[in-house]
C-alpha cells in the first residue's frame, strides 16, 4: 500500500524519511500502537470474523465504497488503512475539517494518475465526512460511480442525517461498536508488552483495580484507554525494585474526571433522552434517575429535559393522573427560577413522580385519532344547533335551533350529540382503567351509554 495526502506524489528526501521516523517514535502511544494488519486489529468481530461480509469482500478484493460509522476510538481510520494495505491499493487520506472541493479535485487527479502509471486502484478516505457540505459530497458522487476510487468515509454522526441520500445509496454503511471490556484489557496488555512501539522497554505493572478503572473510564474508546495508560506510566513513581506500579489513584489522576461520551447535537443526545422517556413510560424510577443524571453530568441543557418531562406528562400519563402535568410544569419553573445545580432536585422529583404514577396514552391517542379523521376524512358541516346565532339572519337559518343547555338538565348532562351526523358514533377518546381515568371511563359510560334513544 502506498499512502499519500493530497499533492504528495513528490519524491521523498532523506530528510523527510528522518522526520517521519522521528515523528513515529515520538507520537502518542495510541498512534504508535495503531494496528497495521488484521491480526493486530482488536474489536468489530461482527464485521471481521471469518465468513463475515466485510471480511469476505476484503479477501476477495471486492471492497465496496462504504461509510464507517461509530463513536470515537473504535478503529474507523485504522480499519480503512488496513483494508487498503490488505488489498494493496493506493491510499489517499484527508479530513473533511481541512479539505474542500479543490483538494478533492487533486485527489481525483492523483487516483487517475496512479491508475494510469501503476495500474493500481485507489482508496480515498475522508475522515469526519459528515462535515462536508452538500456540494463537497456531490463532488464525490460521479467518481464513486465511475470507479475512479473506492470511497471510504468515517463519521461519528448518524449518516442518515449527515450524508446526502445520493451518496448513501452508493455506499454501504458499516456500523462500528465500542470495544468490549475484554478487548480494552487486551489492548492494554499489548501496549504494556510491546517493546517496539509500546511500553515494553519500561518496567511497568498495572494493578487489577487500576485496569478496571481504565476500562470503565475509556467507555469502549481505545484511544482514550491508551492515552490514559501513557499518562499514568509517566506519573507513576518507581518502587525500590525499579518497577512503576500503576495504581487506582494514578489512573484517577491521569483521567482527572470522567466525562460521559455525549454530543448535545448528535445521536447521544437523542438516544439518551429516548432512554429517559421510555424509562418513565415503563414505570422504572431507577432507570429514569440514571438516565437523568447521565444527561445532566454530560452537560445536557436542563431546560430540554424539563420540556420533555412536560410532554411525557401529557403523552404517557394524561388524565390517569391529572397532577402529572402541573408537577412537570412546576419542575420546569423551579429549574428556571433557581438554575443548576440545585435545579436538578425538582427535575429528579418530577421525573420519579412521572415514573411511578398511573400511565395512560388515551389523551394522546385521542389527539392522533382526531388528527387522522381531519386529515383523511371529509370535513362535514358543523351541526346547526352548535352554531352561534349572533344575528337575526342566522336565527332564521336555524343556527342554534334545538340547542340543549347542559346545566338545565339533571346531572348537568343533556345527552345531545355534538359531532356531525355522519360520524356521530366515532370514539376518538377511550379512557383506560388506570388511575383517575377509571373514574372518567365510568362517568362517560353512565352518561353516554344510558342516554335515551331520542337524545341525539
Amino acid at each position: 500500500m502506498s499512502t499519500h495526502k493530497f499533492s504528495n506524489l513528490r519524491k521523498s528526501t532523506l530528510f523527510e524519511h528522518a522526520r517521519l521516523k522521528s515523528e513515529a517514535l515520538n507520537a502518542p502511544l495510541a498512534t504508535r500502537m495503531r494496528p497495521r494488519v488484521f491480526d493486530e486489529y482488536i474489536g468489530q468481530k461482527h464485521l471481521l470474523d471469518q465468513n463475515r461480509l466485510l471480511k469476505r469482500a476484503i479477501e476477495e478484493d471486492q471492497v465496496p465504497s462504504m461509510i464507517l460509522w461509530g463513536p470515537p476510538g473504535v478503529g474507523k481510520t485504522t480499519l480503512a488503512r488496513i483494508i487498503a494495505s490488505a488489498t494493496k491499493m493506493h491510499f489517499i487520506s484527508a479530513s473533511a475539517v481541512t479539505s474542500g472541493v479543490s483538494e478533492l479535485r487533486e485527489a481525483i487527479a492523483e487516483a487517475r494518475e496512479i491508475r494510469t502509471m501503476k495500474d493500481l486502484g485507489t482508496i480515498l478516505f475522508i475522515d469526519e465526512v459528515h462535515r462536508f457540505n452538500k456540494a463537497q459530497q456531490d463532488a464525490i458522487l460521479p467518481h464513486v460511480e465511475s470507479g475512479t476510487f473506492i470511497f471510504i468515509g468515517a463519521t461519528t454522526e448518524n449518516p442518515s442525517f449527515e450524508v446526502i441520500p445520493a451518496l448513501l445509496s452508493r455506499t454501504r454503511v458499516i456500523k462500528l461498536e465500542p470495544l468490549q471490556d475484554d478487548e480494552i484489557s487486551l489492548l492494554l496488555d499489548k501496549a504494556l508488552l510491546d517493546k517496539e512501539r509500546g511500553l515494553g522497554n519500561q518496567k511497568i505493572s498495572l494493578t487489577n483495580e487500576a485496569r478496571r478503572l481504565v476500562i470503565n473510564f475509556s467507555n469502549g474508546d481505545a484511544r482514550k484507554a491508551l492515552n490514559c495508560l501513557e499518562i499514568a506510566a509517566k506519573i507513576a513513581e518507581p518502587s525500590s525494585n525499579g518497577v512503576s506500579s500503576i495504581e487506582k489513584v494514578t489512573i484517577e489522576e491521569a483521567f482527572q474526571q470522567k466525562t460521559p461520551a455525549y454530543d448535545k447535537a448528535g445521536d447521544q443526545h437523542y438516544e439518551t433522552i429516548s432512554a429517559f422517556i421510555k424509562s418513565i413510560r415503563a414505570s422504572d424510577p431507577n432507570a429514569t434517575i440514571y438516565w437523568l443524571v447521565r444527561m445532566l453530568e454530560s452537560g445536557e441543557d436542563p431546560m430540554f429535559i424539563a420540556r420533555r418531562l412536560v410532554i411525557s406528562a401529557s403523552e404517557d400519563i394524561g388524565n390517569a393522573d391529572p397532577n402529572a402535568l402541573p408537577i412537570a410544569i412546576a419542575a420546569q419553573q423551579a429549574l428556571n427560577f433557581i438554575g443548576l445545580p440545585e435545579g436538578a432536585i425538582p427535575l429528579a422529583q418530577a421525573s420519579i413522580y412521572l415514573a411511578t404514577t398511573y400511565k395512560s396514552n388515551a389523551s394522546y391517542l385521542a389527539l392522533k385519532n382526531a388528527q387522522n379523521e381531519i386529515q383523511t376524512g371529509k370535513l362535514y358541516p358543523i351541526p346547526l344547533h352548535l352554531r352561534n346565532a349572533s344575528t337575526a339572519l342566522m336565527q332564521n337559518l336555524g343556527y342554534g335551533k334545538d340547542y340543549r343547555y347542559s346545566h338545565n338538565y339533571e346531572g348537568h348532562f343533556s345527552g345531545q350529540a355534538n359531532l356531525p351526523e355522519e360520524i356521530a358514533n366515532k370514539k376518538f377518546y377511550q379512557p383506560s382503567d388506570q388511575g383517575y381515568e377509571e373514574v372518567i371511563r365510568k362517568r362517560l359510560a353512565s352518561w353516554w351509554e344510558n342516554r335515551s334513544p331520542n337524545e341525539t
